[in-house]
């Protein structure tokens, strides 16, 4: 029986990859015993065991841009994560260990190393993160969503598998009018998906908040998912609306996208893999301060193939409502852009992933 270990989270991006991919391992090896590990504080310490996996909490914070007085903490975390990740390293034996990015991946997996236990590395983004980048020199294996990363890391290391996605979401169980109905909304009216991460987009929400009597005025309907900036003050705006459903986080994100007939989305590696998988037509309003511009790069690449549709942040004012509706009321562009996005859907990365790792492993 192997057993495993997969560090990492922050954000949805990195956690429900690591899901799919601890789901697919079940799914090879049933018997395989799998061991998460967090950063206390962050959302993996509460979606990892709605998942039904076992999760252990790191005292680390990452590098605070913002207030250089916050990071005077930072050594001190650091020295007492890597004590965490001993005991619980040496407690569980595992035979591999698995980093899927965030502040508490780099201890893991630096420890692991130390100790020469086999490590492995998902790379979700088109640019790829500090810390990924000096583990990935003694990595055993290197999983990556697109070509070029060898930039990054070492080439002999990298295999492209795409971005895993939960089955949920490639396999959907819900129909449309289902869908609609889970989140009280009529099964019959135009239906728009806005999210902008779990933390949120301010730019995406400013718009939202400030046309919400339009959307009514159009006969439409909205599931916003506001993310946890401000969350307050969107829930209680959109809640005034008997055609929106609002709320800080989307539990159930494969209905979302089964609800929705156009969508509203940064362009962070994870959601363009997800709205592929859903065959979604898309407006991206790609995150502006993302490390070498790397969600306009991801939005481009589905532009350039007539598979999406992009605005700008700093325009997102003056253009975002009306590209949607626009969107939204034009059948066969929709139609165009639904086909193209599906033809780029990876729906086995988690398979294939899970396979390498066991593998390596055995």
């Amino acid at each position: 029986m192997s057993k495993i270990i997969i560090a990492g989270g922050g954000t949805g991006g990195h956690i429900f990859p690591a899901i799919a991919i601890a789901n697919a391992i079940k799914q090879l090896e049933p018997a395989t015993e799998i061991l998460f590990v967090g950063a206390n504080g962050k959302m993996e310490m509460e979606k990892v065991p709605q998942a039904g996996y076992n999760i252990r909490g790191l005292d680390i914070a990452g590098y605070d841009r913002s207030s250089l007085i916050k990071n005077f903490s930072l050594p001190f975390k650091l020295v007492k994560s890597f004590g965490q990740v001993k005991k619980i390293v040496n407690e569980f034996k595992p035979d591999a260990v698995i980093g899927v990015g965030g502040y508490s991946s780099f201890p893991v997996l630096k420890f692991a190393q130390g100790k020469n236990i086999p490590t492995f590395i998902h790379e979700s983004n088109s640019f790829a993160g500090k810390s990924n980048i000096m583990l990935g020199k003694a990595a055993t294996k290197i999983f990556v969503a697109s070509e070029g990363m060898e930039k990054f890391f070492p080439q002999g290391k990298i295999m492209i598998t795409g971005n895993p996605v939960r089955k949920s979401i490639s396999r959907p169980a819900a129909t449309k009018i289902e869908a609609r109905g889970f989140f009280g909304l009529d099964e019959n009216k135009k239906t728009i998906l806005a999210f902008g991460g779990s933390l949120g987009a301010r730019s995406i929400n400013e718009v939202i908040a400030s046309h919400l009597q339009s959307f009514d005025e159009l006969n439409i309907q909205l599931i916003w998912q506001t993310g946890k900036t401000n969350a307050a003050k969107y829930i209680e705006r959109g809640r005034a609306w008997k055609n929106v459903w609002v709320n800080e986080f989307i539990v159930e994100m494969d209905k979302a996208y089964t609800a929705a007939d156009a969508v509203i989305s940064r362009s962070g590696a994870m959601a363009v893999a997800e709205l592929c998988v859903a065959k979604k037509a898309v407006v991206f309003v790609p995150y502006p301060l993302a490390a070498e511009d790397h969600q306009t790069m991801n939005a481009k690449y589905l532009v350039d193939k007539n598979a999406a549709l992009m605005v700008k942040d700093n325009e997102v004012q003056g253009k975002l409502f009306s590209t949607i509706t626009n969107l939204l009321f034009d059948e066969k562009k929709r139609q165009q852009l639904e086909m193209n996005i599906a033809a780029l859907a990876v729906t086995n990365a988690d398979e294939i992933i899970a396979k390498e790792i066991l593998k390596d492993i055995r």
